[in-house]
């Protein structure tokens, strides 16, 4: 059988004399980390290798005992990535893991990594290390998806469909600014991230327990070894902030929700009924019955994968929302949910990104659906206003009378005739029925910002220069 006592005394070593025993099955339970934070390796490693360089060029240990320290997290970090590793739950955390391997390896060295910091700051460091590098995968996912927007703009800068609002068809507008509508959202998420990656480059290693330490210890040389523009400048706050998990949490989610839209407008315009696009095999599964079934499943699961990363966000907000400071054990809750989310969103974007790129616009179909429900309603009241000198509110009352009309007659507005038409306003002349097509209609919306083709390209010549 095992033994353990001992099993409990190596565990107990970590802690230090002040525990007699070691801890029951239920505490080591609902305390050990190690099944999720051990991602956090190469960030942990790399926290050691910094804060051992400064100890030394500090004089707060020798060159001998940091290379010695150095030479063994190396080794560590070898094999972990090779996976010969053992992983110990009896450890806890990443950390003790790492730790209680150094002095396998080197002996009393090891001992000395730990001079002049704590648990407290070693994880804030590593879990922020690991943030501004999920955020850096982040930055880079969302431009591959903006540019896989640009693209599809660019090529559809003219193809006509309708808009909707309350998904009822609107006024026409091209395919190239329905694609730059995205872009603009997915924009918004890339300057939130690069925003939050600059309020997090702050390093928190030197912060100790929550007191700072009394060794010597030059923050500034940690902090640039590790990429951080400076170090935190409160000790306490340090320890207990997680803001920026948080942040990219509400980034995560409002990006997740941006996705979301994006999926499910791609999930309605493939149905048989719209027939907007197409996806290609690459993004779609068939029926296990119907054998006619082309299901959008890549855009249905990136849709559903919102919940979990609006989950995440409020799990992460309850869990902080009480705490006094500085640190309490309820923040190692924070990891798990930010993993979960950062898988999530990277899978979402990538699969959106190749979607975009995957699409089969039905040009036809789209032109066809434009000229439905009216859509050149607000074309005839412009005109009234502009040419018959109606104002606004009449010119209204006017174009709908003369929609009750065409439906009555089942026809679209330009196809009512002139009589027609001058029957309710004899204001109206023949020149209204160069504006009742949906493409004179995208073309007149020349406002900064809106449908029409040269618009469009203007926006898409202006981010490509932003996104460089």
């Amino acid at each position: 059988m095992p033994d353990k006592t001992a099993d409990s005394k190596s565990s107990n070593q970590m802690w230090g004399g002040r525990f007699a025993s070691g801890p029951a099955a239920i505490m080591e339970e609902i305390n050990a980390s190690i099944d999720f934070d051990r991602k956090l390796y190469a960030q942990d490693i790399a926290g050691s290798l910094a804060h051992a360089e400064m100890l030394a060029e500090t004089g707060i240990i020798s060159a001998e005992d940091r290379d010695t320290i150095t030479h063994g997290l190396k080794t560590i970090r070898d094999e972990i990535e090779a996976d010969t590793f053992t992983f110990s739950r009896r450890l806890e955390d990443i950390h003790m893991n790492i730790e209680a391997r150094l002095a396998e390896l080197v002996g009393p060295a090891a001992g000395r990594l730990h001079t002049a910091r704590s648990r407290n700051d070693q994880v804030a460091l590593d879990f922020r290390l690991w943030v501004k590098e999920e955020l850096g995968r982040t930055e880079a996912a969302l431009t591959d998806l903006i540019a896989a927007f640009l693209d599809r703009a660019e090529e559809h800068a003219e193809t006509v469909m309708p808009g909707f609002t309350h998904l009822q068809t609107a006024q026409p507008v091209t395919f190239g600014h329905h694609c730059l509508a995205y872009v603009e959202m997915f924009g918004r998420d890339l300057s939130r991230v690069r925003d939050a990656i600059a309020r997090l480059d702050e390093c928190p290693l030197g912060a100790a327990a929550l007191a700072g330490t009394g060794f010597a210890i030059d923050r500034h040389q940690t902090a640039e070894a590790l990429g951080f523009r400076e170090p935190t400048r409160n000790s306490i706050d340090t320890v207990s902030d997680r803001d920026f998990a948080l942040e990219f949490l509400s980034i995560a989610a409002i990006t997740a929700t941006h996705l979301s839209r994006l999926a499910e407008e791609i999930v309605i315009w493939s149905t048989p009924q719209f027939n907007f696009v197409r996806l290609s095999d690459a993004f779609s599964t068939g029926s296990s019955i119907m054998p006619q079934k082309k299901n959008p499943d890549a855009a249905e699961l990136v849709r559903a994968k919102t919940g979990r990363v609006n989950g995440a966000l409020i799990a992460l907000l309850t869990v902080m929302k009480g705490l006094p400071l500085a640190y309490s054990k309820d923040m190692q809750e924070d990891k798990e949910q930010v993993f979960d989310a950062a898988e999530s969103l990277d899978l979402g974007l990538a699969a959106m990104a190749g979607m975009v790129r995957d699409l089969k616009v039905n040009a036809t179909a789209m032109r066809h659906a434009a000229g439905s429900g009216h859509a050149t309603a607000t074309d005839l009241a412009d005109w009234l206003v502009r040419e018959a000198g109606l104002p606004f509110r009449e010119a209204h009352h006017v174009t709908g009378r003369a929609v009750a009309m065409a439906d009555r007659e089942g026809c679209t507005l330009g196809e009512l005739s002139l009589d027609a038409l001058r029957s309710i306003n004899d204001a109206i002349t023949p020149a209204v029925f160069d504006v009742l097509t949906v493409d004179a209609s995208v073309a007149s919306r020349t406002s900064f910002g809106g449908t029409a083709p040269a618009n469009v390209r203007r926006q898409i010549a202006w981010w490509r220069e932003r996104m460089g």
